[in-house]
């Protein structure tokens, strides 16, 4: 049986509650699957906001939004799911066939996903696409925008 290499990165659970925000470090075995990613997520419980965002590799994030209904997902980089199983994974649930190649770069899935926590649409789509920043910056942006940025790079600082 062959051993699979840990996926580098790291992901972050975010819940919103009491109007308060709160950052948590999930294992970063999460980053190999969406299922593991919304397992963990769902053992978190929250009567808020409750959001995954997760940097895989240096090349893409993913931010999952666990439902009743299912999972909103966004892949920041749908060309990520050819060398990469959770960002196929994250296609798989949207539905949505893998590109012919990797020379492209384009968000697929819900640019909507945190537009209740202040961030629309227009503006998730333009950190997604920014080419000259790795994740974690991308990642960092959006927690600012969405007010929690001073736990996210607390936490990460942790990390």
């Amino acid at each position: 049986m062959a051993v699979k290499e840990p996926v580098a990165g790291f992901a972050v659970a975010v819940v919103r509650e009491d109007g308060r925000w709160r950052c948590q470090a999930l294992d970063a075995g999460v980053l190999a699957s969406l299922d593991a990613t919304i397992t963990e997520l769902a053992k978190l419980r929250s009567t808020g906001a409750l959001f995954g965002l997760l940097a895989v590799d240096d090349e893409f994030f993913v931010i999952v939004r666990p439902s009743p209904r299912g999972p909103s997902l966004l892949l920041s980089d749908a060309a990520a799911a050819l060398d990469y199983d959770i960002a196929a994974d994250v296609l798989d649930v949207l539905r949505v066939d893998p590109p012919e190649d990797d020379e492209a770069i384009w968000p697929e899935g819900d640019l909507d996903i945190l537009a209740d926590l202040g961030l629309p649409a227009p503006e998730l789509e333009v950190i997604a696409g920014e080419e000259n920043l790795y994740p974690d910056e991308q990642l960092q942006m959006i927690a600012s925008r969405c007010g929690f940025g001073d736990q996210f790079v607390e936490l990460l600082d942790e990390l």
